[in-house]
């Protein structure tokens, strides 16, 4: 079977571990950041791993 395409959307916004795990930023940093409670901001600025249900298919829009 050949290889497919790396999903560079995907590639952009994910990334690989060395354990093998995907990792992605949090959601609602875009903007609008002023109403939000420093406790918050600051719990938004850590990555968070993708699901487990999640991982085989992001790993293969990854690596293609």
């Amino acid at each position: 079977m050949p290889k497919g395409k790396t999903h560079k959307g995907i590639r952009k916004r994910m990334r690989r571990t060395r354990k093998g795990k995907v990792v992605r930023t949090t959601a609602n940093r875009g903007h609008l950041m002023s109403g939000k409670s420093g406790n918050r901001k600051r719990r938004l600025r850590r990555r968070q791993t993708v699901t487990t249900a999640q991982v085989k298919t992001y790993l293969r829009l990854i690596d293609g």
